[in-house]
């Protein structure tokens, strides 16, 4: 494992409708809220493995939207092998470097949410801590059955596969 890599999330489930995500990564406060905010940064590494994002756009200000698109790249994935997921996220509060807020949506390419799934209000901060940023998120969903759909879709999975592959695109940004 790579020395960015070293510090396991942690997950948690509060009040049954918010999930709480932390991580600790070794890199300066300033370089980790930038890979969250900037589109050239998030194509590199948004995620779980064997996903790449071929479509990213961040207008960076509350009101802002940021739209993606993940595909699924790797053959051993089975029946997600060439699935695209889209997602659109309305920037509500944003204090460079220390926090952000968005609603985060599934949504269609040309950016229209997907009522059908749940969407989260997700408040991220970024704290400089010895050794790096701890960057906690919490996504606070309408509901406990909300809540309940992402994680049997996977949730914890592929945020634990994301953030691990910032991690490692963190690295290379400081070498």
């Amino acid at each position: 494992m790579t020395g960015t890599a070293a510090s396991a999330m942690i997950s948690n489930v509060e009040e049954s409708r918010v999930l709480v995500l932390e991580r600790v990564f070794k890199a300066p406060r300033e370089l980790v809220f930038g890979a969250f905010s900037q589109a050239e940064h998030l194509r590199q590494w948004w995620g779980p493995r064997g996903w790449e994002v071929p479509f990213c756009t961040v207008d960076f200000r509350p009101g802002g939207r940021w739209h993606y698109c993940m595909r699924c790249t790797d053959k051993t994935q089975g029946e997600f092998y060439g699935m695209e997921s889209w997602g659109l996220g309305i920037y509500r509060e944003i204090e460079v470097p220390a926090r952000l807020s968005l609603t985060d949506s599934f949504s269609d390419a040309e950016g229209n949410v997907n009522e059908t799934m749940p969407s989260t209000l997700s408040t991220l901060t970024f704290e400089t801590v010895e050794g790096g940023t701890r960057v906690v998120n919490r996504a606070v969903y309408d509901s406990e059955e909300a809540l309940r759909t992402v994680m049997e879709m996977g949730m914890v999975q592929g945020v634990t596969e994301t953030w691990d592959r910032l991690a490692e695109y963190l690295e290379t940004r400081q070498t």
